[in-house]
């Protein structure tokens, strides 16, 4: 098993930057690739951006590109998600996830999830 938990989400105005943590604990973190998702009220979750496991491969939906910035600390078992420039569509419940395969977190899947942190962005 692996834990996983969000911190850093908030109330901000459109323009602000907001990073957020997921720390993950238990089993091994080794070898897992680690994602972010959102969730907005009414829809569906959807993929915002992934990370290999040895972080040199990241990538993005296009609705974020330019904006946010995944990144990790295998040493620190923590994965940040820098976003920048917010918008008011980017209000949602962020969760992170963690699988073996990245390919598996863009067809918003995976084997661990947490809890979720809230980010709302007003006008």
């Amino acid at each position: 098993q692996v834990q996983l938990v969000e911190s850093g989400g908030g109330l901000v105005q459109a323009g602000d930057s907001l990073r957020l943590s997921c720390a993950a604990s238990g089993r091994t973190f080794s070898g897992y690739a680690m994602g972010w998702f959102r969730q907005a009220p009414g829809t569906e979750r959807e993929f915002v951006a992934d990370i290999s496991w040895r972080g040199g491969i990241t990538y993005y939906a296009d609705s974020v590109k330019g904006r946010f910035t995944v990144s990790r600390d295998n040493a620190k078992t923590t994965v940040y998600l820098q976003m920048n420039s917010l918008k008011p569509e980017d209000t949602a419940v962020y969760y992170c996830a963690a699988d073996l395969s990245a390919l598996t977190l863009r067809r918003v899947a995976g084997q661990y999830w947490g809890q979720g942190t809230q980010v709302t962005v007003s006008s």
